[in-house]
């Protein structure tokens, strides 16, 4: 089964259903290597709030730092990073909007633009295996994530029929779906329960027969990560790819689903699947008839389906003079 092409039908058909935020493919372990296949981001109260400042992933170590909305810091003052990390932690605030800065006798000083929001709520996973035939590490990383309890739920979406015994090997607070991609049809086969994010947990970090490997995560590790994993989620979104040029692509062929056909997939006629751009489409493909790319606009879709605003106002208060040089 195309494992790519289920993952994105999922995603357009999710963000007709749920208000908030999705993205694909972020890190969810704290001190593993976790990958979580869909994420979805609920609105906080001050989600508003985030929509206003940026419509970029804000750097995680700024919003750590000392630098607040109030007065302005010299800004090696305000990290304990290594200066050149610290450097471009900064430059890479000011150019998103989340710091701004002013020149005092030579020196660079900064400031929150506003106030960082309590803008997301609860963040839910979704780890997608449409075929639980080749289940891969599937038991692993689903034990992984009711571990570290880093999301609020975990959700297992198969295009399987789903058996007692693949019920008994998935553990209890994970929720289970059925999508029919070709309908785009979701059935919720098991609801999933509520994870203690606001405890710590126990991040797997490697698991094999004889022995697992673990890194214990405390409450403050967990928050902080739990925010790292929003705010990439904002920034990046679930369309990562580009639509390349080719004539065979038809995101708007009739043969989807309309939730789908509405979403910009990369729908290949050659192929009559949904495809990854990245790996197939190349003139080493036998159906590869060059032309120009689908006239598709991917911030734009992001922003009519979903509360992300691709340009918004922002709070910045004075010139950031980014040709400046850090001093």
């Amino acid at each position: 089964m195309n494992e790519y092409g289920f993952e994105l039908a999922l995603a357009a058909h999710l963000e007709t259903e749920r208000e908030g935020i999705l993205s694909r493919q972020l890190g969810t372990a704290v001190s593993g290597r976790r990958i979580m296949d869909l994420v979805w981001v609920e609105p906080g109260p001050e989600f508003h709030s985030r929509v206003e400042l940026t419509a970029e992933t804000i750097p995680a170590r700024a919003i750590e730092s000392d630098v607040g909305p109030g007065r302005f810091r010299f800004w090696r003052d305000a990290f304990d990073n290594h200066p050149e990390t610290a450097r471009s932690t900064v430059e890479r605030a000011i150019d998103c909007g989340f710091f701004e800065q002013e020149r005092r006798t030579g020196r660079t000083y900064v400031r929150q633009t506003t106030r960082y929001p309590e803008w997301f709520g609860r963040l839910v996973g979704i780890e997608n295996k449409p075929d639980l035939g080749t289940p891969g590490d599937l038991e692993t990383q689903l034990l992984t994530d009711v571990a570290v309890g880093l999301l609020d739920e975990v959700i297992l979406a198969t295009e399987s029929y789903v058996t007692r015994a693949h019920e008994n090997r998935i553990p209890d607070p994970v929720g289970i779906w059925r999508f029919d991609r070709e309908r785009g049809e979701l059935e919720v086969i098991r609801e999933s329960e509520s994870l203690p994010t606001d405890d710590g947990g126990v991040d797997i970090i490697d698991r094999t027969s004889t022995r697992t490997e673990i890194q214990i995560v405390t409450p403050a590790e967990k928050q902080r990560a739990r925010r790292r994993v929003a705010e990439r989620a904002y920034g990046k979104g679930w369309r990562t790819d580009e639509l390349p040029g080719c004539t065979k692509l038809d995101p708007t062929n009739p043969q989807l689903p309309e939730t789908q056909r509405e979403a910009g997939l990369p729908y290949c006629r050659w192929h009559g699947q949904i495809v990854q751009p990245a790996t197939t489409c190349d003139p080493d493909c036998e159906g590869y008839c060059t032309g120009d790319p689908p006239d598709i606009d991917t911030e734009n879709l992001r922003e009519r389906r979903t509360g992300w605003v691709s340009d918004p106002t922002g709070h910045q208060r004075t010139q950031s003079g980014l040709d400046q040089f850090l001093d």
